[in-house]
C-alpha cells in the first residue's frame, strides 16, 4: 500500500484517487496537482474506503479492476455510509466497466477509459466540481434558513431559478426554453387529467429538467460545429449532474425524476440509465414529448425552428420507440384540435 498526498492552495475540494497501479496514482498525482486540486493517492481500495470513512473528500476517482476488491465493491462500501461522495469510475476499457444497473445503483456519477492523456477526466473532475459547489450551496442556504419551510422553500426555487437563467443566459437560442417545456408539459398533463399536485410537479421540473448542464464546460454547451464522441458523452451527464445538485433540498425530491429521465427512451435506448417503456417515470415521460417539441420548433444555429407538419410526423414516427405511445396520442390530439394553446404558450415565452 502507498499514500501520496498533493495539496494546493487553489482549490477547496478534496480529491481522493483509488488505483491499485502505482504509476496511475503517480501520474494522477502529477496532473491534478498541475491543474490546483487537492489530491490524496492511494493504491490499497480497502484503506481508500477508511480514509473516506474518517476524513472528508468531494469527490474519488476509483480504478475499477482493482486487488483485493473491484472499484464497485468500494462503492458499494462506501454508500452505506456516505450517500454524497462524487464518484468518478475509471476503466482500462469501457468494455470492462460495471453493468449500467450497477452504476445506477451505486449513484456513480460518471466513468470513462484510462488513457495517457487525462483531457477527458479533467472535464469530468470540472464538471464534478461544478456540480459539488451547488451541492454545497444549496447545503449553506439550508443551514441559514432551517428556522422556516416557507423561507427554505423560497430560498431554494430563488436559487435554482438562478442557476437555470445563467445556464439559459449562455446561449441566446435556448432563452425561454425551459419555460416552454414547463408549459408544454403543463397542457399535456391537463389533457391527461392529472391532479393539481401532479401538474405543480411538472411545472416545476420543466422549469429545472435542464438545471445539470451548469456542470457542462462552456466550451462544449457552446460548441457551434459537431461534438465529438467524448463531448456528447459530457453533454449526456447533465441529467445526473442535475439530480445530484438538487437531490439535498427535499421540495425538488419530486422533480428529480424529470429532471434526471427527461432523456430515456420507451424502448430503451435513452440516457443516463437506459430504462425502458413503463419502468420510466411518468412524469419525465410527458416532460421528454415537451422537451423534443420544443428543440424541434425553436431556431437554433445550425438549423431554423422545423414545419410543423414535420415536428407532427416526427412525433407520430417515434410514438413507441422514443415516446411513451398514449401520451404521444394525447399530445398530438392537442397539435390537432387545440393547436392554440400551443401558439399562446410560444407567444408568451419567445425565444
Amino acid at each position: 500500500m502507498r499514500k501520496n498526498m498533493q495539496e494546493s492552495t487553489k482549490s477547496g475540494y478534496k480529491i481522493i484517487a483509488v488505483d491499485d497501479e502505482e504509476g496511475i496514482v503517480d501520474s494522477l498525482s502529477v496532473f491534478l496537482r498541475r491543474s490546483g486540486y487537492d489530491l490524496v493517492g492511494v493504491t490499497d481500495p480497502l484503506e481508500a474506503i477508511e480514509l473516506v470513512r474518517n476524513e472528508h473528500f468531494d469527490l474519488m476517482i476509483l480504478d475499477f479492476i482493482m486487488t483485493p476488491i473491484h472499484g464497485d465493491k468500494v462503492v458499494e462500501e462506501i454508500r452505506k455510509f456516505n450517500k454524497e461522495l462524487y464518484i468518478l469510475l475509471l476503466t482500462g476499457h469501457k468494455d470492462l466497466a460495471p453493468p449500467l444497473e450497477t452504476i445506477r445503483k451505486l449513484d456513480i456519477q460518471g466513468y470513462c477509459e484510462k488513457s495517457d492523456k487525462f483531457d477527458q477526466l479533467l472535464l469530468l473532475i470540472e464538471s464534478g466540481i461544478k456540480s459539488i459547489e451547488q451541492m454545497n450551496e444549496i447545503k449553506r442556504i439550508n443551514t441559514e434558513l432551517s428556522d422556516t419551510y416557507e423561507k427554505l422553500e423560497r430560498a431554494y426555487l430563488d436559487m435554482v431559478q438562478t442557476l437555470r437563467y445563467t445556464v439559459e443566459a449562455k446561449d441566446p437560442y435556448t432563452r425561454g426554453h425551459s419555460d416552454r417545456v414547463s408549459a408544454y408539459s403543463v397542457l399535456i398533463g391537463k389533457y391527461l387529467n392529472l391532479s393539481d399536485e401532479d401538474l405543480r410537479t411538472l411545472e416545476v421540473g420543466g422549469l429545472f429538467h435542464d438545471i445539470g448542464k451548469i456542470g457542462i464546460p462552456d466550451s462544449i454547451l457552446l460548441k457551434e460545429s459537431k461534438l465529438t464522441d467524448d463531448e456528447y458523452s459530457e453533454i449526456k451527464n447533465h441529467p445526473s449532474i442535475g439530480a445530484h445538485i438538487l437531490c439535498n433540498a427535499t421540495i425538488f425530491q419530486d422533480i428529480i425524476p424529470i429532471v434526471k429521465h427527461h432523456h430515456e427512451r420507451y424502448d430503451g435506448k435513452g440516457y443516463p440509465s437506459q430504462l425502458k417503456g413503463e419502468d420510466i417515470p411518468y412524469m419525465a415521460r410527458i416532460a421528454a414529448i415537451a422537451d423534443t417539441f420544443d428543440a424541434m420548433t425553436s431556431k437554433r444555429t445550425y438549423r431554423d425552428a422545423m414545419p410543423l407538419e414535420t415536428v407532427r410526423a416526427e412525433i407520430e414516427r417515434c410514438s413507441g420507440t422514443q415516446f411513451d405511445p398514449e401520451i404521444a396520442k394525447v399530445f398530438l390530439d392537442i397539435l390537432d384540435n387545440h393547436y392554440d394553446e400551443i401558439k399562446e404558450i410560444q407567444e408568451q415565452f419567445k425565444a
